[in-house]
């Protein structure tokens, strides 16, 4: 067995980071058990090297390889890796995480509410993972939709990864503010693209505002019609089958509003639980999978309890995923919020 340490990106985050160590040996075991390694890893601890936090692991001889270390330099906490040479050396590992993009792309929007970005990742990560594309993760071209998108921070990690990106949002103010941010950028790095925002009208009613940016990571991508696409409708969730085509995600990725700063809107007014929304919602996002497609949902299990919850996806005719790790991603974000993670797949054919 070969050795290996994984130190861990620190967050701005305090609370997140002192449970960064556990949620990173909960990801590397849905990694591990996803099929997409070679050489999957195991005996993954949260050690103190030199007073340093790091999660280590090993992998069957003769390693990780290149393809192995593609997956894992994905990791949403990775920041460096090591091999480890007899009881007190560490060798430098080479990662290339996914990266179309400068990562300010990620890290300049700021605002109140906005998810962890390391978190975000996570997310994205063990949703798809989970799903039907798992093998083509590394490669670009899969549909990310958000169906509670906010100001897109889902959408610019989709895009990160070479993924097109799909979002709803029913705050209008959360929309401009995203399709200003993302013309500015866009313009800043001097990138090709086009970005405009139009109406979707059913019977000559308007049930939409549609913002669609189509860009490239460089000229010559660009050149060779190697485009992504974001597209952010701002509607409500529970109506987005009206301005979206059924099956047109490859995974579906929802952090549902805490009940605290923001409840939840349905037909019934505002509420703290979750509960009410994702009954409404779920049977339509579950309309938006395709075959073998994969729904990923955080919420605060403060106000919606997690028997609940899978309830709700289940008898929407999803199945919940289980196994090492996938218990494991609950954590605190502050006194009145604990954030737990639920992954349920959509049944494929035969």
């Amino acid at each position: 067995m070969i050795g290996y340490a994984l130190l861990l990106a620190p967050s701005a985050n305090r609370v997140y980071a002192d449970a960064a160590g556990r949620l990173a040996r909960a990801e590397l075991a849905v990694f591990a058990g996803s099929g997409v390694l070679d050489a999957p890893p195991s005996d993954a601890e949260v050690t103190r090297i030199g007073g340093v936090e790091y999660l280590t692991f090993t992998a069957p001889a003769p390693g990780l390889g290149a393809r192995d270390l593609a997956h894992l330099a994905n990791l949403s906490a990775a920041y460096a890796l090591f091999e480890r040479v007899g009881d007190d050396l560490l060798r430098p590992v080479p990662l290339h995480p996914l990266a179309r993009y400068d990562s300010d792309l990620i890290t300049i929007p700021k605002y109140a509410g906005k998810t962890n970005e390391q978190f975000t990742r996570l997310l994205l990560n063990v949703t798809l993972l989970a799903s039907a594309a798992a093998p083509r993760m590394l490669d670009g071209g899969l549909v990310v939709l958000d169906p509670l998108c906010g100001r897109g921070t889902t959408l610019n990690q989709a895009l990160m990864y070479g993924h097109d990106g799909i979002g709803v949002e029913r705050d209008s103010q959360d929309v401009e503010a995203y399709a200003a941010f993302l013309r500015t950028w866009l313009r800043r790095k001097r990138l090709k693209h086009t970005a405009e925002t139009t109406s979707v009208r059913r019977d000559r009613k308007l049930v939409a505002r549609r913002f669609e940016a189509v860009l490239s990571p460089s000229k010559d991508a660009h050149r060779a019609g190697a485009t992504q696409r974001i597209v952010v409708l701002n509607t409500d969730t529970t109506r987005a089958r009206e301005v979206l085509r059924p099956r047109c995600a490859d995974v579906l990725v929802a952090d549902a509003p805490y009940g605290v700063a923001h409840g939840s809107r349905t037909g019934q007014g505002l509420s703290r639980s979750p509960l009410e929304l994702l009954t409404a919602a779920v049977p339509v996002w579950r309309e938006l999978l395709r075959p073998g497609g994969a729904l990923g949902l955080s919420w605060n299990t403060h106000v919606a309890p997690r028997a609940a919850a899978e309830a709700v996806l289940t008898d929407a005719g999803l199945r919940v995923v289980d196994g090492p790790g996938w218990r494991d991603l609950a954590h605190r974000v502050d006194q009145a919020i604990e954030r737990d993670v639920l992954v349920a797949v959509a049944p494929q054919p035969g």
